[in-house]
């Protein structure tokens, strides 16, 4: 995306257009697709401005995930990992992930699947839903086929073993 498109968004949102601002957000744009660390974006950011410092970074990005401008994801790895946010993007709602266990590949589902549980909300409680994540944890189709042991489990997806990063991602 180009510089002056980043420049008019910050202004609408009422915040001050600087140097740091934009280069997060040139950095994520130059990154479509892939869920980035804080870290990850410091490092990127830092090869075009080396005074750049983590924690600028930290409230740079707080404050474009506050303006909806960028989204924040929990993948139970322990870190919030963070993309393009709807402005950005569609418009639409945050599509959903797909998370495999075994390579740690995130799938983007772009596909809005729960617009008729929306819509059910709508009529029988008067609930409007304005926002919603869904995260499937499972085996891809190449772990599968390695023979990854496919348990069902229960509970919330916390595993020890997603520690790893989350740097692959493929659009489904």
């Amino acid at each position: 995306m180009k510089q002056d498109i980043f420049k008019q968004m910050l202004k609408d949102k009422g915040l001050k257009v600087t140097g740091q601002r934009l280069l997060v957000l040139e950095t994520m744009a130059a990154h479509p697709g892939e869920h980035l660390t804080a870290e990850e974006i410091f490092d990127l950011a830092r090869q075009q401005y080396p005074e750049i410092g983590l924690a600028t970074v930290y409230r740079t990005l707080q404050v474009l995930v506050e303006l909806r401008l960028i989204d924040k994801l929990s993948i139970d790895d322990g870190s919030a990992r963070y993309e393009l946010g709807r402005e950005l993007g569609s418009g639409r709602h945050h599509h959903h992930h797909a998370i495999c266990l075994g390579c740690r590949t995130v799938f983007s589902l772009e596909e809005d699947l729960l617009d008729n549980l929306e819509q059910s909300l709508r009529d029988r409680l008067g609930f409007a839903v304005t926002d919603h994540e869904v995260k499937f944890y499972g085996y891809c189709r190449t772990c599968l086929s390695k023979g990854m042991p496919v348990k069902k489990r229960t509970g919330a997806a916390k595993d020890p073993g997603l520690k790893d990063k989350y740097n692959k991602e493929e659009r489904v």
